[in-house]
């Protein structure tokens, strides 16, 4: 599957994003989140808030998708690049908790951040839904469906397997009420682990849409 390359239009708008989550990252962690607002962000970035407002609907999604930015174009990018051999459930499986599992050290500083805040937990758990139409498209490809609810039924079950996952992950232990809205969670567990626990109860229906794309 060849995707187009983008156009001067979608390269700027791209630019844009990337430097609006970038600038709100660098402020929430030299700030600290509750000190940064979005005129701040939308200055550093060297953009109006208007235009900001374009982008992103709050503070807490801006610095939220410097970590998760692009993440759900690389997970539909790798199941692509499955072998059409491999298992769907399998390909599917694996490409998301590789995804998740990958961090580098940057990553891991903006994770310390998002588990200090609720306000900044709930964003990541909601990034979940973008998984959606860039694994809608790559399924449809893969069992011929591009007219059929099944690509959309099977990529809005993972992306709430994959919240149900870092919800549990991310779950407070010991007096929640102790914690405030600023109180820490430590995450866990292995995520990868519970990703492909939260995805198992998948399975039978990605192998029932295989059987059924068969000639």
């Amino acid at each position: 599957m060849t995707t187009p390359p983008p156009g001067l239009r979608e390269r700027k708008k791209q630019a844009t994003r990337e430097a609006l989550r970038e600038a709100a990252l660098r402020l929430a962690m030299e700030r600290g989140p509750d000190g940064v607002r979005v005129e701040d962000i939308a200055e550093a970035a060297g953009v109006s808030p208007r235009t900001y407002n374009n982008y992103f609907t709050s503070r807490e999604q801006a610095i939220v998708s410097a970590v998760t930015a692009d993440r759900e174009a690389r997970i539909a990018a790798a199941i692509a690049a499955r072998p059409a051999g491999v298992r769907l459930a399998d390909a599917v499986t694996e490409a998301v908790a590789e995804q998740y599992a990958h961090t580098g050290e940057r990553e891991e500083r903006a994770l310390l951040l998002i588990t200090t805040r609720t306000s900044l937990r709930e964003a990541f758990l909601d990034s979940t839904t973008g998984i959606e139409p860039p694994l809608t498209t790559v399924l449809a490809a893969r069992l011929g469906d591009s007219g059929a609810p099944t690509a959309r039924v099977l990529s809005a079950g993972v992306a709430a397997a994959v919240r149900i996952a870092l919800e549990d992950w991310l779950a407070p232990s010991g007096n929640a009420e102790s914690l405030g809205t600023g109180g820490l969670v430590v995450p866990s567990g292995s995520l990868p682990d519970r990703l492909r626990a939260a995805l198992a109860p998948l399975a039978p229906a990605f192998d029932a849409a295989e059987r059924a794309a068969q000639p």
